[in-house]
């Protein structure tokens, strides 16, 4: 296979911070590769690098292959509001289509098109200010995977997704013949999607084949044999000691290599590797929680003249774990932020004929809520906002949560107490705000999207310290592990205000989903093969009897052979086709081109047979 990366000597620090340091590794043609590391230590700044939006602080090389394409997907989009979906594309991907002639061009804006309707974007025209954070990740993420690229680089491309779109493109990345790097902390996407791992740990570079369940395995065996290593070299160490604190009458003469090698032993001695983890132990439990949490009463909620919430009448109950799913602006923050009252009285009207009466201009970010919500006396909310709260970028850490045992479990060690809040990074900076949260012992927690920014470990920490949470909780996530480790049933969003209650994990809901999408398409095959054969039968009914069947002539002969040989063709091709489809392995253009012919062969056979019905009715 083909090297399509090569880096050597790559270095990044902020200030005294070392995020990595003269690392270097290979990436070949058809590598599907995950990058994992804790926040903070660098994935997104060595994405910038390869990007050339960054430069290494020790020179090094960075080498792709000469000729291939490479696609990159940044966290943030650049992209103008005012512009639309298409225009914002094609000026943004102008340097890879520059060099296409104009047959190319309309290929590539076809691909466009079609991918912005595969991630239900089916108006190009629509303006990208009218666009939610979640459709505007899918116009990037469409515009990446239209260039076909040899080589898409991607950090974290789920967040802000809704899950039907990272299904899709989880489906898509997989089927296709490219070579990838990513960082993702999704971790059944990165287990469909990846096939090698990548972790940077204490400034080096690590890499393990399979999936993420075998990555773990393979780097405690790693970290054991590390440490095992470091023990042999302190039992060393003692016996050096020993001859270095001997009177330096009897060091006389000594060689100084001796000398030196004992600091470098020392150094290696002091090396433990292990991975820091969140602790979550010492934040203590839940508040006393009562048995009145919140109740829902015919809530129905409209916005404009789009309705969010139609009627909706539920009594959460103590101790429950309820997860809500829903495509992107189906109103899953918006149920939130009225089940908690976080909203201020400007930003709804209870009173339908007041609402009626107001002006445009008047409504304009007011929305009509009716029905009744009730909060128990007792619940003490925990709200963890998607937006993060806005930090005093000024303030340390140690302004921010003063409690330094509680920074030193949630990773803060005491080296970094001092920094400055706007120092940290996003998922530095997440982590912090969730321990504001959790510190005052709230009864009810409300996640809308915690896992974004967050990394993989810390994501298993908090995974295991809300399975154990003494109080109700209510996630809105993307995320289909962390749902089904932590919901026992789901709110899904369905569109309209219609929520449907789901009693299971999302994975059992999609397996239900799966089941019953495929028993309607069979039911609607065999409705219409039913209403072909009665269509023919009432044709075949209202032909004049003759008084004698007539012969077929010579060519109507010849004519009803072929169709029956090109019936069996058109079942043969048709079988092979499906097949291909559900293998897995075909790339994206010639999976739409196997789709579109069997719609061809379908049309192709009906039309067949019905001309071989009449024939053989001659004969």
């Amino acid at each position: 296979m083909a090297s399509y990366l090569q880096i050597e000597n790559i270095s990044k620090s902020y200030g005294p911070k070392v995020l990595f340091e003269h690392i270097g590794f290979n990436i070949n043609e058809g590598d599907k590769i995950a990058l994992i590391a804790p926040n903070g230590t660098g994935k997104t700044s060595l994405m910038r690098i390869l990007a050339g939006k960054d430069k290494s602080d020790s020179g090094g090389r960075i080498m792709f292959l000469k000729d291939i394409r490479i696609a990159f997907l940044e966290q943030e989009y650049e992209h103008d509001p005012q512009k639309s979906i298409m225009q914002q594309i094609m000026e943004h991907s102008s340097e890879f289509t520059k060099n296409l002639d104009q047959e190319h061009y309309w290929e590539y804006e076809r691909r466009v098109k079609k991918l912005l309707t595969n991630f239900r974007l089916p108006d190009p025209e629509q303006k990208l200010k009218e666009l939610s954070g979640g459709e505007i990740k899918r116009v990037a993420i469409a515009e990446m995977l239209a260039t076909e690229a040899d080589f898409f680089i991607m950090d974290e491309p789920t967040n802000h997704l809704d899950i039907d779109a990272i299904e899709f493109l989880e489906s898509y990345l997989s089927r296709a013949r490219c070579t990838l790097l990513m960082v993702t902390h999704d971790r059944y996407f990165l287990d469909h999607v990846c096939d090698m791992i990548m972790e940077m740990d204490h400034g080096a570079i690590y890499t393990y084949k399979g999936n993420y369940e075998n990555y773990l395995e393979k780097r405690d065996e790693r970290i054991a044999n590390r440490n095992a290593e470091t023990d042999k070299v302190r039992n060393i160490l003692r016996r050096e000691l020993e001859w270095m604190r001997s009177t330096p009458q009897a060091r006389t003469g000594k060689a100084r290599y001796r000398i030196n090698a004992f600091y470098d032993l020392k150094d290696r001695a002091s090396q433990t590797f292990a991975q820091k983890q969140i602790s979550l132990a010492e934040v203590q439990g839940a508040s006393r929680l009562g048995t009145k949490i919140i109740n829902c009463k015919d809530v129905s909620f409209y916005y404009g003249d789009k309705c969010y919430l139609d009627h909706f009448t539920y009594n959460f109950q103590r101790y429950e774990k309820v997860g809500i799913v829903g495509r992107n602006g189906a109103g899953k923050s918006t149920f939130i932020n009225l089940l908690t009252g976080d909203y201020t009285p400007d930003m709804v009207c209870t009173d339908p004929m007041e609402y009626q009466e107001m002006t445009p201009e008047q409504r304009a970010g007011k929305g009509l809520l009716t029905g009744i919500i009730e909060r128990g006396e007792s619940l003490k909310i925990g709200y963890y906002h998607q937006s993060g709260i806005s930090f005093n970028p000024e303030d340390t850490v140690l302004d921010t949560v003063n409690d330094t045992r509680l920074l030193n479990r949630f990773l803060f060690p005491h080296d970094m107490l001092n920094n400055k809040v706007g120092t940290l990074s996003g998922g530095e900076k997440r982590r912090l705000y969730l321990l504001t949260i959790l510190m005052k012992q709230p009864n009810l927690l409300v996640l809308d999207e915690p896992t974004n920014d967050l990394d993989i470990v810390t994501l298993n920490i908090l995974e295991e310290y809300l399975k154990e949470f003494g109080g109700s909780l209510i996630i809105v996530s993307h995320d289909r592990h962390f749902l089904d480790r932590l919901a026992d049933h789901l709110f899904v969003f369905c569109g309209d205000g219609v929520i449907k209650d789901f009693i299971g994990s999302y994975s059992e809901y999609r397996a239900f989903i799966k089941e019953y999408e495929s028993q309607q398409k069979a039911g609607a095959r065999a409705e219409e093969k039913a209403a072909r054969a009665a269509r023919n039968a009432v044709g075949t009914a209202e032909k004049k009897p003759s008084p004698a069947k007539k012969k077929l002539s010579y060519k109507e002969q010849r004519e009803l052979e072929q169709l029956e040989k090109d019936l069996g063709s058109l079942g043969e091709e048709r079988a092979r086709l499906e097949a291909d489809l559900n293998s897995g392995t075909l790339p994206y253009e010639q999976l739409q081109k196997a789709s579109q012919r069997i719609g061809e062969i379908i049309a192709e056979t009906e039309a067949k047979e019905n001309r071989w019905l009449e024939l053989s009715c001659m004969v």
